[in-house]
């Protein structure tokens, strides 16, 4: 199983590639900077280099050409201002799924934020990236060719992960550590049962692959 995820060096993506790797998986990494992909393979990741803010569809699907799964975990980040929430957190993301469609690559899971929310009011950034990312979760599930799943964490912390969790449909806020995020979207790209699902995560007391299987009716 090929598996290739957006966002390759950031925080979650390298946990998550670890995970993957470490459970027998083919891993791709896309990043745009070359001096990051000793800190990929070192993940067991294959880096690949793609500037989703100005690659075309044509490229972004060639890049997903034979790969059975696509995770979207880019994120402008918190220093960016907002014009990079409309290039990153919006427009790289509808230009992944699109080309991953694009590509027919079925499984797609989109790391999100709790209180995504295209109508979201406010004029902050993080206003912008509520909208941004709202607008994007919106796109992904129009998508008919992908058997897509939004995950929606709480506050990400640095914490070391419990495994420990809580995922459903609305959980209401809370923190929840990266490990337990990278855990539960290892066990959703494993899960094609939980596609057509929005989901929140926060810290709770519900092993992760539990969760999953929980919320996929199994």
């Amino acid at each position: 199983m090929r598996i290739v995820i957006a966002g390759g060096h950031g925080q979650i993506a390298l946990r998550l590639e670890r995970l993957l790797a470490a459970r027998g998986y083919e891993v791709a990494g896309i990043i745009r900077d070359p001096a990051q992909g000793n800190d990929l393979r070192e993940a067991g990741a294959e880096p690949v280099l793609c500037d989703l803010e100005s690659a075309s569809l044509e490229q972004v699907a060639a890049v997903l050409q034979g790969a059975d799964a696509a995770v979207f975990a880019a994120g402008a980040g918190p220093g960016s201002g907002t014009a990079r929430k409309d290039t990153v957190d919006y427009g790289a993301a509808v230009l992944f799924a699109d080309a991953a469609e694009r590509a027919r690559v079925r499984r797609f899971v989109i790391v999100s934020s709790m209180g995504a929310d295209a109508h979201h009011e406010g004029d902050g950034v993080f206003d912008v990236y509520l909208r941004a990312k709202g607008a994007a979760d919106d796109h992904v599930r129009t998508r008919l060719g992908l058997e897509w799943t939004v995950l929606r964490p709480g506050q990400l912390t640095d914490d070391a992960g419990t495994g420990l969790v809580r995922l459903e449909a609305r959980t209401g806020r809370g923190p929840v550590p990266r490990d337990d995020v990278a855990a539960v979207l290892a066990e959703l790209v494993e899960t094609p049962a939980t596609a057509g699902l929005t989901l929140e995560l926060v810290s709770g007391s519900t092993p992760a692959g539990v969760a999953v299987k929980a919320v996929a009716g199994n």
